[in-house]
């Protein structure tokens, strides 16, 4: 990016680089390509990372792919690769699960939060998106633990997922939903921010790899184990910041980030449905007067 052009995401009317951008072909988009040099990445391939991302928070939303990434062949830094049709709100999830020490990432971060609040949403967004992601991650990581624990002879799987809930948490499952007032028919990882769920996820994926790599066979033996690998992640998490994962405070039910985010979507949708006029943005069907500041 030029010396002349420090902010392509910066809220004036003056400078819109970012919507410049914006393609029109039955739908208004932008190709991945393009929005990753506007956030400061100098190998593409790197920021393709975070669009993969950005796909697997719309399958945990069961928002449609197709709606908002779509592949395509073409030249790409002078040479045939593939690039990425993005809707704003492709662009935004990309955006969130960027590299946040780029301040181009920053700036794009700020853009679409603004947007966000145009639209009358009330949503940590970064925090947000990172937790669907992260929840997602967890939700394949238990398949592929379920998976292993069922080849290696579980056939009680509630009491082998319990095993690893009171290795981190030193409390039953059910304990654990009580001390944290969760709802009984909810699982506690709906109720977790960042710091949980990666401890979590790491739990997880630990157990998998003990049970495959140490061949240990039968509920008993299992359970063991999932307790074990629990145990030993509250004991980093004592030992590296001081608190037990209990006492971490309960995040708000992503149930209703998921609904928030998916509303987001339909509010850039609604947006890029038609073209804007000049120095105005039409946000969630209102109009905001030119005073106001403009998100170009």
């Amino acid at each position: 990016m030029s010396d002349q052009d420090p902010n392509p995401f910066a809220i004036e009317p003056d400078e819109q680089r970012f919507e410049s951008l914006a393609h029109e072909n039955g739908f208004r988009f932008w190709w991945a390509s393009e929005l990753a040099k506007l956030l400061g990445y100098e190998d593409y391939s790197s920021f393709k990372k975070s669009v993969q991302k950005a796909m697997q928070v719309c399958i945990g939303l069961t928002v449609d792919i197709s709606d908002n990434i779509v592949p395509i062949r073409r030249p790409v830094e002078g040479r045939e690769q593939e690039d990425f049709k993005l809707s704003r709100f492709a662009c935004y999830l990309a955006a969130m699960n960027g590299d946040v020490r780029k301040p181009e990432v920053a700036h794009a971060q700020a853009y679409f939060i603004a947007f966000a609040e145009a639209c009358r949403l009330a949503l940590t967004e970064a925090e947000g998106v990172e937790r669907v992601t992260m929840r997602g991650d967890i939700t394949e990581s238990e398949r592929s633990l379920g998976g292993t624990a069922k080849r290696a002879g579980v056939t009680q799987y509630a009491f082998f997922q319990n095993a690893g809930y009171r290795g981190l948490y030193n409390m039953n499952l059910a304990t654990l939903k009580q001390y944290k007032r969760i709802p009984m028919k909810r699982s506690p990882l709906d109720f977790m921010g960042k710091a949980e769920l990666a401890a979590n996820l790491f739990r997880i994926t630990q157990t998998d790899e003990k049970i495959k790599n140490s061949n240990i066979r039968g509920q008993d033996q299992c359970e063991r184990a999932a307790e074990e690998v629990g145990a030993r992640v509250r004991a980093t998490m004592l030992e590296t910041g001081g608190k037990a994962p209990e006492a971490l405070r309960a995040a708000r039910d992503i149930k209703k980030v998921q609904s928030e985010i998916k509303s987001t979507q339909r509010g850039f949708k609604k947006i890029d449905k038609t073209p804007r006029p000049p120095k105005q943005i039409e946000a969630c069907g209102t109009a905001v007067e030119d005073d106001a500041p403009n998100l170009g």
